[in-house]
């Protein structure tokens, strides 16, 4: 099975301080999605990624700016997603992005 996040990702969270750009990568590792989230100041693990259809949902622990626990929900929809992530009980953030061509380097985003 295919799923529809499979790719390199130019990922935009608008926080309450600002926004943050991320480059996700997600890959198959056997029928699993699996990825990484990296930003100029580190890269992390995603956990706990699941696929329902269009909907993706993962978990992130950072460190940077602050040290976090983040819950992604975000639908993806051709080279697009959006959706938000949720850090405890601060605010949703919006989560937009877009998928990058295959071929191109990636490259944590700034």
């Amino acid at each position: 099975m295919v799923h529809p996040v499979i790719g390199t990702w130019d990922v935009s969270l608008k926080t309450p301080i600002g926004t943050l750009r991320a480059t996700y990568v997600f890959h198959d590792t056997g029928g699993v999605p699996a990825g990484t989230a990296s930003t100029a100041a580190e890269t992390v693990a995603l956990t706990a990624v699941t696929c329902a259809d269009a909907r993706v949902t993962w978990r992130q622990s950072v460190t940077r700016p602050m040290r976090l626990h983040l819950d992604f929900d975000v639908v993806v929809e051709g080279d697009t997603l959006a959706g938000h992530s949720r850090a405890g009980r601060l605010p949703r953030t919006v989560v937009t992005g877009t998928r990058r061509p295959s071929g191109q380097v990636t490259r944590p985003a700034r």
